[in-house]
C-alpha cells in the first residue's frame, strides 16, 4: 500500500512537472504566433531562422547578459552555434521583432537602401536622444537637418575653425595629467573631448556647466542600451530624469543666447547660433525643442565615442611596443620637418600622416565591440534570400562584421599595418556606419584624436596599474579599473610641438 502511494505521488510530480513545462512551451511560443502568425501569415516561412524569446522582455536578457560579461560576442555566438552563420537571425529586441544582421552584404543593403530602410532606434534611445533630433528624422527633413548642422564641423575650412581650440586644449589637459599621481584615466580623458564639443557648439568654457552636463550625461546614456523601464532604481529611469536636466542647462544657455543678440553683444561663431539663425521658406526657424534635441544628440555623440576610441588607442600603443615605436617616429620626423618658426601642428602636417591614420582605423575596428546600428523596414525587404518584414527592425552588429576572417586574417591582433593592403568593401568596415545616415561627425572625431595622438606621442606615455584588468563593455568598453595609471611626461615640452 505505501509503494502505491509513492507511486501516485511520483506520478503527480510528473504530471505537474510536465504541464508546466508545457505551459512553459505555450508562453515562449506566444511571441512566435502573434509577430510571425497573426501578422505575417505566409511570409513567416521567408523568416530567417531564430526566436523571439519570451513575451515583452524577448531576447533581452541574454542580450544583456553577454554584453555585462567579459564576452559579447557570446550573444552573436549563440545563434551560430544554434542556427549556423547565416548572417542573419530573428529576435525580439527592445520590445521590438528584429532581424539581427551580421553579414557584410546584407549590411551594405540596409545601411544605404533608404528606399527600403530608415532610421530604427529603440524607443528608449529615441525618448532619451530625442524625437526631434536627426537620429529619428527621416526623408526630406532628416536631409535639411543632417546639411545645415554638419556644416560646421565637416572639411578643412570648417575644422580649421577649431584647430587652435583643440591644440590648447589638449596640450594644457596633458600636462595637467601628468601632475595629477595615479588617477582613473577613462574618467579623466572625456573632460577634455567634451569641454571641446562644447566650445564649438556652444562656445561655453563654464566649468560648472561643463561638470554638471557630464554629469547628467553619464546617466542618460546608461539608459540607452537598457530596457524601457521606467521605475526607479533602473537605467532608463536614471537616464529620463538625466536628460530633463540636461534640458534645463541648454534651455538656460538658448535664453541668454538671446538675450545677448537682443543687447548687441557679438556672439562666437558656433552651431547654436547657426541653428537660431536658420529659417525655412516661410521665415520659420527652429523651435526651442527642435534645437535642444540636435545639441543632446550632437554633445552625446561627439565626445563619449571619441574619448573612447582615444582611450583604446592609448592602452593598445601602451600594450604593443613594436607599433607604438612606428607612430612615435613618424611624429617625431613630422617635428624635425616643420619650419623653426611654426608652433604647433598643422592641416598640412595631418595629411602628410601615413601611420597614424592606420593605427586609428585598426583600434576603431577592434573596439566596436558593443556597436549596434538600427534601421527600421519601410517595406518587406529580401535580404540574401531572407524576408525582413515591413515594421520589422534591422539590428547590425557592428563587431561580428569587424571580426571576419574572411577580410580580416587574424581579426583579433592588433595589427595596423593590415591597412596597407586592406581596402573593404562596401559594408565590411562601418566605424561611423554608412550610407545617407553615417555619422555627421567622423571628420571632427578623427581631427581631435589624430591631434591628441599626435601631442601625446611627442612627450608622453600612459604607465597602467593593472594591465591584464578586464572589460566593462555597456554602454562603451571601459577597463574595469577605468584605466587606473599615471600619465608620464617622457620629453621636456617643446613650443615646436
Amino acid at each position: 500500500m505505501e509503494m502505491e502511494s509513492w507511486v501516485v505521488i511520483l506520478w503527480d510530480i510528473i504530471r505537474f512537472g510536465a504541464m508546466g513545462l508545457g505551459c512553459l512551451w505555450v508562453v515562449r511560443r506566444l511571441n512566435s504566433w502573434y509577430y510571425e502568425v497573426l501578422k505575417l501569415g505566409n511570409k513567416r516561412f521567408s523568416l530567417p531562422p531564430g526566436d523571439l524569446g519570451w513575451p515583452y522582455i524577448g531576447n533581452m536578457i541574454p542580450f544583456l547578459r553577454a554584453f555585462k560579461s567579459s564576452n559579447p560576442d557570446s550573444f552573436y555566438h549563440s545563434y551560430v552555434s544554434r542556427y549556423g552563420k547565416t548572417g542573419m537571425y530573428k529576435a525580439l529586441l527592445f520590445g521590438r521583432p528584429t532581424v539581427i544582421v551580421t553579414s557584410a552584404e546584407a549590411c551594405r543593403k540596409v545601411m544605404t537602401d533608404d528606399r527600403a530602410f530608415k532610421s530604427g532606434w529603440p524607443a528608449t534611445t529615441e525618448e532619451l536622444v530625442g524625437k526631434q533630433s536627426f537620429v529619428n528624422l527621416v526623408d526630406e527633413e532628416h536631409k535639411r537637418m543632417r546639411k545645415l548642422t554638419s556644416a560646421p564641423i565637416n572639411g578643412h575650412e570648417a575644422l580649421s575653425l577649431y584647430f587652435d581650440t583643440v591644440e590648447e586644449n589638449v596640450k594644457s589637459h596633458l600636462e595637467k595629467w601628468a601632475s595629477m599621481g595615479e588617477m582613473e584615466f577613462a574618467r579623466q580623458l572625456p573632460n577634455l573631448f567634451f569641454r571641446v564639443i562644447m566650445r564649438i557648439f556652444v562656445s561655453s568654457e563654464v566649468d560648472h556647466i561643463l561638470a554638471a552636463l557630464m554629469k547628467e550625461y553619464y546617466f542618460m546614456n546608461r539608459g540607452l542600451k537598457a530596457m524601457a523601464v521606467n521605475l526607479p532604481g533602473f537605467a532608463y529611469h536614471r537616464g529620463l530624469k538625466a536628460r530633463k536636466r540636461i534640458i534645463v542647462v541648454l534651455k538656460k544657455i538658448l535664453d541668454e543666447r538671446r538675450d545677448k543678440r537682443k543687447n548687441g553683444v557679438c556672439e562666437k561663431r558656433d552651431v547654436v547660433g547657426l541653428l537660431l539663425d536658420v529659417v525655412d521658406e516661410n521665415g520659420k526657424g527652429f523651435s526651442d525643442e527642435s534645437i535642444i534635441d540636435i545639441l543632446i544628440m550632437y554633445l552625446n555623440a561627439g565626445y563619449e565615442s571619441t574619448s573612447c576610441a582615444t582611450l583604446w588607442t592609448l592602452i593598445l600603443l601602451h600594450d604593443h611596443s613594436d607599433v607604438l615605436k612606428k607612430a612615435k617616429a613618424e611624429q617625431e620626423e613630422i617635428v624635425r620637418n616643420r619650419p623653426y618658426d611654426q608652433k604647433g601642428l598643422s592641416f598640412n602636417e595631418i595629411r602628410k600622416m601615413q601611420y597614424l591614420p592606420k593605427v586609428i582605423d585598426e583600434t576603431l575596428r577592434l573596439i566596436s565591440r558593443t556597436s549596434i546600428m538600427f534601421r527600421e523596414a519601410r517595406i518587406d525587404v529580401n535580404v540574401n534570400g531572407c524576408i525582413i518584414p515591413k515594421g520589422w527592425t534591422a539590428m547590425l552588429l557592428v563587431p561580428d562584421i569587424h571580426m571576419k576572417e574572411e577580410i580580416y586574417r587574424d581579426p583579433y591582433e592588433f595589427n595596423p599595418s593590415r591597412w596597407e593592403s586592406i581596402i573593404p568593401k562596401a559594408g565590411e568596415y562601418i566605424p561611423f556606419g554608412a550610407g545617407g545616415r553615417s555619422c555627421v561627425g567622423k571628420d571632427l572625431a578623427k581631427f581631435e584624436m589624430t591631434i591628441t595622438l599626435h601631442h601625446f606621442l611627442l612627450g608622453y606615455e600612459l604607465q597602467r596599474k593593472n594591465p591584464s584588468c578586464g572589460t566593462n563593455f555597456l554602454p562603451v568598453p571601459i577597463p574595469k579599473d577605468n584605466c587606473l595609471g599615471r600619465i608620464v611626461r617622457t620629453t621636456p615640452s617643446s613650443p615646436s610641438a
